[in-house]
């Protein structure tokens, strides 16, 4: 099939698609202040349903249902689930559920790379009555040392990177490949939001200032295309941290007897050349 036909089929199924741009604008957060460590410490995570760019509305979560880490020696999962609790996270529109982690310096103990995976439980966007799951990606370093960043989880959604997604400079540009069941997914819609402002994880809080302000909405949640052979590339404009989420790309379509978007997400910061 032609590129440029088959371009227009996903422009097509997405205009048609259940699931509106009010609800694609929904992000898993998956935050850790800080993914490049000079040495292994204990992390504290934040797990928020989001709109990161404005600081909300958030969405309730249920617990999820994984909660995983792998390392680069070893290779073997750990179950994470017995460090999460919930906390109500307060946001710029509400005050919801969302969850904490707090995991102990021997979990990252070896130097490498360290490849944080959530599934979440669907959620149901009423406005749609549709469900909603993002499986969401975030990967740390220790040492600086190189390891499996590069990876594939086996997720049935997941954004496998081609860069470093800790290693990253504001004004570069960060590549990766979006997949499905383990193959690449051509001509996927990918949505871009940028965390504009600060993150309280000690006050389950977003902060009130805003970093830049928008001229427009669609500033909010930029939007490309993955190409012919699954592969996106973003710009990072600015430091701090970028969620890249590509959009209803799972082999599931349905939960519960309605409408079901598996998404993919992955979590970048960039940092500043000082």
């Amino acid at each position: 099939m032609p590129i440029k036909r088959r371009l227009l089929q996903a422009l097509a199924a997405v205009t048609l698609g259940c699931l509106t741009g009010a609800a694609q604008a929904h992000f898993q957060m998956l935050y850790v202040e800080e993914t490049a460590l000079p040495r292994a410490d204990k992390l504290e995570f934040a797990l928020v349903f989001t709109h990161p760019f404005s600081g909300g509305p958030t969405m309730t979560m249920d617990e999820p249902r994984a909660f995983s880490h792998i390392s680069s020696h070893g290779g073997e999962k750990i179950d994470l689930r017995k460090y999460l609790r919930p906390v109500q996270w307060q946001s710029r529109d509400n005050q919801t559920t969302a969850y904490r982690a707090s995991i102990p310096r021997e979990v990252v103990r070896s130097l490498g790379d360290h490849i944080f995976v959530l599934e979440p439980e669907p959620y149901l966007e009423t406005e749609e009555d549709a469900y909603i799951q993002q499986f969401t990606k975030l990967i740390v370093n220790v040492g600086g040392v190189p390891g499996n960043w590069a990876e594939p989880q086996g997720l049935p959604v997941e954004i496998q990177p081609l860069s470093k997604p800790y290693a990253n400079w504001t004004g570069g540009v960060f590549r990766a490949v979006v997949l499905a069941d383990g193959k690449p997914v051509p001509f996927a819609e990918i949505e871009i939001e940028y965390i504009n402002h600060s993150v309280d994880i000690d006050k389950n809080a977003f902060g009130q200032q805003d970093y830049v302000t928008a001229p427009q909405a669609s500033f909010k949640a930029l939007s490309t295309y993955s190409d012919a052979q699954g592969i996106v590339t973003i710009g990072l404009p600015r430091a701090g941290w970028w969620g890249i989420a590509a959009l209803d790309i799972g082999t599931t379509k349905t939960h519960k007897g309605k409408p079901l978007s598996q998404d993919a997400v992955l979590w970048v910061q960039a940092r500043d050349m000082k």
